[in-house]
């Protein structure tokens, strides 16, 4: 497979931005309104229609969903509010709408490049839900699709908004708590069972199946719920580093400042304390072998102990990042010393302006606008992807075989007995559940494949068999 390298594809943008700018891709009404359109509208899409319709200038003018029952309820909110919506089963048609200028989706992940692409060509913007992609090639010819066809595409990674967050980040960057020694990214959000079943489920009635399962391979559905619990299952989602996780691997790779892949990468992890229809690790440590400073994402899904409802913290976090330092640490919003004692607190607040941010960039047509870039999510979006190809290489494996495959590193032996202390109190029977480790990949950042040892298996799930006609273009 011919990827184009990131050399290549500068070469490309750098030619692509000296061109004269693209203007709207209709003749703006005397308004100056920007017409926007929501695809997939189950939840976070539905959030989206009331944060763009909320932004001045801004209009929602139509919607789209698999799902008719959505569109029904959605288009009868826009009714009691006097409102015009076009809704639309299948996205496609909505493309050939030429008044529309921008595409916002909250489809699941296995979407997302297309929607993506397909609306590029038709010459819309974009604003596109995290992660980004559903793998790794599909993120890189996103990236190529915005700068090709000139468009604004923005990722859904609101937290890159976060007036709070960045002054944080100059702070460490500015040495105030010595050189960085580590990131790490923690989401310990508990995820349940989705249960289990032993047959074929029926499909909602409401529900064009073929358009929903879109790129995705067109199985029975064997699981008790379609929508949401896709996010667990490997054909359509990505597990909890791919949902929450990349917010925080995010920042992690914003706080070191690295614009390309991380060299090697390990994963271990499980689908602990039960047996379901889920594919996706609730258990996980990744290690991105950055230098000088790496980054450790840790994930879980049960409880901080068998039978409580609260969730662990790693020094006050639950679903964040902590950047460690020679002389301190920043997490929660606070730089502390290293006796914990709090030096200075930064304003964080989730980057509510995000969206905001996009309509600015689709009225100035200037890339460097956007807060959230397509290429800041592809990478911090790949960086979820290589752990998760770690892991799905993986082989079921004692506690012993572990210390041999992380010895020397301190830090990666600090995470997993922490991780066993976790699994020990919530009652795990690892034999049950099996403990996986995965190879040490390495990846060639250039390219974006994986080299050495296990690289014909990873570069495998690098990206996917598509199924006709819903095919992610290996080049736009």
């Amino acid at each position: 497979m011919k990827r184009t390298t990131r050399r290549d594809f500068i070469k490309a943008s750098t030619a692509a931005a000296l061109a004269a700018a693209v203007p709207f891709s209709r003749a703006r009404g005397a308004n100056n309104d920007i017409r926007a359109a929501v695809v997939g509208i189950r939840s976070q899409g539905a959030n989206h229609i009331n944060w763009f319709r909320n932004i001045p200038g801004v209009r929602v003018v139509a919607i789209s969903d698999a799902d008719s029952s959505f569109l029904d309820r959605e288009r009868n909110k826009f009714g009691d509010r006097n409102e015009k919506v076009d809704a639309y089963v299948d996205f496609r048609k909505l493309l050939e709408d030429k008044s529309i200028d921008a595409i916002i989706t909250a489809t699941p992940n296995h979407w997302h490049a297309l929607v993506t692409i397909w609306a590029c060509q038709a010459g819309k913007d974009v604003y596109v839900e995290k992660p980004v992609s559903h793998n790794i090639c599909e993120g890189r010819t996103m990236v190529e699709a915005a700068r090709k066809y000139n468009r604004i595409v923005q990722s859904g990674t609101q937290r890159r908004s976060d007036t709070g967050l960045l002054e944080a980040i100059e702070y460490v960057r500015q040495g105030n708590l010595g050189r960085i020694i580590l990131v790490r990214g923690i989401v310990y959000v508990g995820r349940g069972s989705i249960g289990k079943v032993d047959a074929p489920q029926p499909v909602p009635e409401s529900v064009d199946y073929n358009l929903w399962t879109g790129p995705a391979p067109m199985q029975p559905l064997m699981r008790r719920n379609l929508h949401y619990d896709w996010h667990w299952v490997w054909p359509t989602g990505n597990g909890d580093l791919g949902n929450n996780g990349i917010h925080f691997m995010d920042i992690c790779r914003w706080v070191l400042g690295k614009h390309s892949l991380a060299p090697r990468v390990m994963s271990i992890g499980g689908r602990f304390g039960y047996i379901d229809d889920g594919q996706t690790a609730n258990t996980q440590i990744v290690f991105l072998d950055y230098e000088p400073a790496p980054i450790i994402f840790e994930l879980r899904g049960l409880p901080r102990a068998k039978g409580d409802s609260a969730m662990d913290a790693y020094r006050s976090v639950r679903a964040g990042t902590v950047i460690h330092c020679e002389h301190g640490y920043v997490a929660g919003g606070w730089a502390y010393d290293n006796d914990g004692k709090k030096i200075k607190q930064f304003k964080v607040t989730g980057g509510g302006g995000h969206h905001a941010n996009f309509i600015k960039a689709v009225r100035s047509r200037k890339t460097g606008d956007l807060n959230a870039d397509i290429l800041e999510g592809h990478l911090s979006s790949a960086l979820c992807h290589m752990g998760n190809v770690s892991y799905r290489l993986g082989k079921q494996t004692s506690r012993a075989e572990v210390m041999d495959a992380i010895k020397g590193n301190s830090l990666m032996a600090e995470a997993f007995e922490r991780m066993q202390e976790h699994l020990l109190v919530n009652a795990v029977d690892v034999k049950a559940t099996p403990r996986i480790l995965g190879p040490w990949l390495s990846m060639d950042p250039e390219s974006e494949t994986f080299v050495g040892d296990f690289h014909d298996k990873a570069n495998d799930l690098v990206s996917r068999e598509y199924r006709p006609p819903f095919v992610v273009p290996e080049s736009v």
